[in-house]
């Protein structure tokens, strides 16, 4: 959910700030019936899925990279990373996780040799900008600022989760599920935006209101959630997919539109604009949504909730601020 700042570890995920949701009704989340235990590879021998050139979706690619033989790829999580979208294995050096995964099986359709850069996310757009980076696959949000730099393919959807303890047999579908329950989330971001407003529906509508609850860290949150002292932890979907497939304590019972009541926001893979790239790549993505390749890889990331059913070239993305 890449808006001003770069998704960080787990821990730190919590404060993330992002753009503010659209004043509009709440639309209904969507509930998430149990998804089968993910047991994650951390190891830097990842097997990952590299698909035999498609030669129909290569034959798109400018003249330039075609020869070239390989697909730089641009990813930014220097430092401690953001799993499980892109970090470091247990190895301390192996880049691994599903954006690094996505971008290496489109290099295989594409018949192009994938080279991974791990780079900081203000050199990363540097990178884009300067033609050093052919791609940049690194949880980057669809925005309408962002467009008039770069083009786009749309490859997940940008969610927020609702994690709750195993069990709990709760299920978040809009305001009224999270009426007079406790609810942690982080101060500052877009998710305290949607759970406040949230809260004013249901008082609105003669329900509850939230009992809204902050926590300084992930850890404490978790340790809270697990004591039954909340029941619910609304956060980024990628952090509480992580953390449901790690610990195994939890479970997601609920997504929202980390865009807010008015438009799904998405995540894209990011090329610098008319520089020829972009319809090769949603060439290739529609090949791999299509081969069940796509699948496969959000599933060993257990990040099924965020899939899309095709690649869109620069859809609407969120709103330039103040307009």
């Amino acid at each position: 959910m890449r808006r001003r700042t770069l998704f960080a570890t787990v821990a730190l995920v919590a404060g993330l700030t992002a753009c503010s949701a659209p004043d509009e009704a709440p639309k209904a989340a969507a509930a998430v019936e149990g998804a089968a235990t993910v047991k994650l590879n951390l190891t830097p021998d990842q097997q990952r899925i590299v698909p035999a050139k498609v030669d129909a979706a290569a034959a798109l690619l400018p003249e330039k990279v075609r020869t070239s033989g390989k697909l730089v790829i641009g990813v930014g999580a220097a430092g401690s990373g953001f799993p499980p979208l892109a970090f470091t294995a247990n190895d301390n050096k192996t880049l691994i996780g599903s954006e690094p995964d996505i971008a290496v099986a489109i290099a295989g359709v594409l018949g192009l040799e994938p080279d991974l850069q791990n780079t900081s996310w203000e050199n990363l757009f540097i990178g884009l900008d300067s033609g050093k980076y052919d791609i940049g696959a690194s949880n980057i949000t669809v925005t309408e600022e962002r467009k008039q730099k770069y083009d786009f393919v749309t490859y997940r959807k940008d969610e927020l989760a609702f994690e709750a303890k195993k069990g709990s047999g709760l299920k978040v579908t809009g305001p009224a599920d999270v009426a007079g329950k406790k609810v942690a989330v982080g101060s500052g971001t877009n998710q305290e935006k949607i759970l406040v407003e949230w809260s004013e529906e249901n008082v609105k509508a003669g329900r509850p209101k939230v009992d809204i609850k902050y926590y300084q860290t992930n850890q404490a949150t978790y340790l809270a959630l697990g004591s039954g002292a909340i029941d619910l932890y609304l956060g980024p979907n990628p952090t509480s997919a992580y953390h449901v497939a790690s610990a195994g304590e939890t479970e997601i019972v609920g997504t929202y539109s980390g865009a807010g009541a008015s438009l799904q926001g998405l995540i894209a893979l990011t090329t610098k604009k008319d520089n020829g790239l972009v319809k090769a790549y949603k060439a290739a993505l529609d090949e791999l949504i299509q081969s069940g390749d796509y699948k496969k890889i959000l599933d060993r990331w257990n990040l099924a909730n965020e899939a899309v059913d095709s690649g869109e070239i620069n859809p609407p993305g969120l709103p330039i601020e103040g307009k």
